[in-house]
């Protein structure tokens, strides 16, 4: 009998409406490592994917938003905690990925927790700080409260692709949005994780959706969808980014665009950036 090993290679799924599925074309694509070897295959998801992900999104988006904040922060809190007891193998493909040092990658991942942790002690607080009682002359209520757009499209860091996945990700899942993101193409795996981690933390379906493939062919579909409220363009720079929120204004979407890997990490622009400000009035009983 041989001692020798098949090595069993594993296929990365796309993430749509809380299942773990392949391409709908059936193709799949190699990652490799910063070095050039093999990481792993990953499903190359079509124009057809990312629409089932923008109809699973806004299925999802009501319920996402009636919730309590305290309960978006517990979901949000207990996916920090599935990424800390996976810290090695997350900051193995941090490192395999990115090219980073063991140690590197070790802070790299440190850091996305911190996070996570973050941005799930904001979904309580982000109505205090973002809305206001508003003076009026009368006998009246007036509040500014903070709503969310509605379904979000991500574009994510090509470079970062654990830290600057999470923080593009978690801020509009923070304020009550649904979300449809693009992986980094040429570095898909530890989204991918943190996107299986997702199935196991209480998210529910349809939330957080995660589509990898060919960012130049995807890109446009989620620019131009009509059922898309906001897009953040984190992932792409220069003249590309220019055509997309040319595209994007065609279906009046809120468009944020990048500001590199140097933003202040504890700034509210992400926070802001696709929410809406709902304005009630009240009588002052008697």
């Amino acid at each position: 009998m041989s001692d020798s090993h098949v090595e069993v290679r594993k296929t990365y799924k796309l993430l749509i409406d809380g299942a773990l599925a392949r391409s709908e074309s059936g193709r799949s694509y190699e990652v490799t490592t910063a070095a050039g070897a093999f990481l792993a295959n990953v499903a190359q998801g079509s124009r057809k994917d990312v629409r089932a992900a923008v109809v699973a999104a806004r299925a999802a988006q009501a319920n996402w938003w009636s919730a309590t904040a305290y309960n978006r922060g517990q979901v949000i809190y207990r996916l920090a905690e599935m990424a800390e007891s996976r810290r090695a193998e997350l900051a193995e493909h941090v490192a395999l990925s990115e090219g980073l040092k063991p140690a590197a990658a070790q802070v790299t991942v440190a850091r996305a927790v911190d996070r996570m942790v973050w941005y799930a002690g904001w979904t309580d607080k982000v109505a205090q700080v973002l809305g206001g009682a508003n003076p009026v002359a009368g006998p009246f209520f007036n509040f500014s409260l903070p709503t969310p757009s509605g379904v979000v499209g991500v574009v994510a860091p090509q470079e970062s692709s654990l830290e600057g996945f999470v923080d593009c990700v978690l801020a509009p899942l923070c304020v009550g949005n649904t979300v449809v993101v693009l992986a980094s193409q040429l570095r898909p795996t530890p989204a991918l994780l943190v996107g299986e981690m997702s199935t196991t933390s209480d998210f529910p379906t349809g939330v957080l959706n995660i589509v990898t493939g060919f960012t130049q062919e995807l890109t446009p579909t989620l620019a131009s969808h009509e059922d898309i409220d906001g897009i953040d363009l984190e992932g792409v720079e220069g003249d590309a980014a220019d055509a997309l929120a040319k595209v994007a204004a065609g279906s009046i979407k809120r468009v944020l665009r990048p500001r590199g890997r140097h933003d202040d990490p504890t700034s509210l622009r992400r926070l802001r950036a696709f929410v809406e400000t709902s304005t009630v009035w009240h009588t002052i009983g008697q």
